[in-house]
């Protein structure tokens, strides 16, 4: 059954002070700079062992947590004056699909509920609801994790010096509506394809990994890498990205085209991830999402 898409509240107008609830990777530090760059003051709370070492420095207010003491977070961003906030970085996910990793990370009460109550669905998508309805519990709105980083989103069209060639253009036309049923069952957000075939399909692994499955099953250079968002996918969180380290890893992998949603997908320090794509050969194009 295709998903429906969460209505999410609009931003506040700045200077509305935003709350950042950060875990790891850059991504929390662009997405602070991006809400600053709007008006808005900062006030974040770091997963301990987790959050970007710059981040605090880019805060008003700024405090580390635990990663599964969720009844705290509504707490603390209430006390700083916060009513709307993003939840955003890298988090291992096994972190709520194992109970004895569960425990060790002595969650609190709230944390051992949404346990409880997510064990038939531990989705991402599944996780970030439970998560929201426990923040709205304590007057914290999550917005769409995008709105301040526009300049970070995936383009239409060609992004690089590099085009794809003809022969990846017709991967990604045979690709693309085979990436849009993948997404729309929630099975995963890329697929790889070489000549026409399809090579590998991401699934819990994530697309590291499968990139580099897929440089594995295939010695050929110029295979294709295709990367989208779910279909009605929650924009609070665990929005789709790709980054320096992705074309790192696909061009270590013979990958030599990037196709990625327009619109859906996070380029992660943008600029210089299609600067390296350029300096390794790597094309880099924008696809329209449906």
């Amino acid at each position: 059954m295709p998903s429906v898409p969460v209505i999410l509240p609009d931003p506040p107008a700045p200077p509305e002070p935003l709350g950042l609830i950060a875990a790891g990777g850059r991504l929390p530090i662009i997405v602070a700079r991006g809400m600053a760059s709007h008006g808005h003051p900062v006030h974040a709370l770091g997963f301990r062992g987790l959050f970007p070492d710059e981040l605090p420095a880019l805060c008003a207010q700024f405090r580390e947590v635990g990663a599964l003491r969720i009844g705290s977070w509504g707490r603390m961003l209430r006390r700083m004056g916060v009513r709307y906030a993003v939840m955003v970085g890298r988090v291992d996910k096994s972190l709520l699909n194992d109970w004895r990793i569960v425990l060790r990370n002595s969650p609190d009460l709230r944390a051992v509920w949404m346990y409880l109550r997510t064990r038939r669905d531990r989705r991402s998508h599944a996780i970030l609801g439970a998560i929201a309805r426990e923040l709205e519990r304590d007057g914290v709105m999550l917005i769409d994790s995008t709105a301040h980083i526009g300049d970070q989103m995936a383009q239409f069209g060609v992004m690089t010096a590099r085009r794809p060639s003809p022969g990846q253009m017709a991967d990604i036309d045979l690709g693309w509506p085979l990436l849009q049923e993948m997404l729309r069952l929630d099975i995963g957000q890329a697929i790889a394809v070489r000549e026409r075939d399809v090579v590998a399909v991401e699934a819990l692994e994530g697309t590291d990994r499968m990139i580099e499955r897929a440089g594995q099953l295939t010695r050929a250079n110029a295979w294709s890498l295709l990367k989208g968002a779910r279909a009605g996918h929650d924009r609070r969180s665990d929005v789709p990205t790709v980054g320096p380290d992705t074309i790192t890893n696909l061009h270590r992998a013979g990958g030599r085209c990037l196709a990625i949603a327009a619109g859906d997908v996070i380029m992660v320090d943008r600029h210089d991830t299609l600067a390296l794509a350029d300096r390794l050969g790597v094309a880099v194009i924008g696809v329209s999402p449906v």
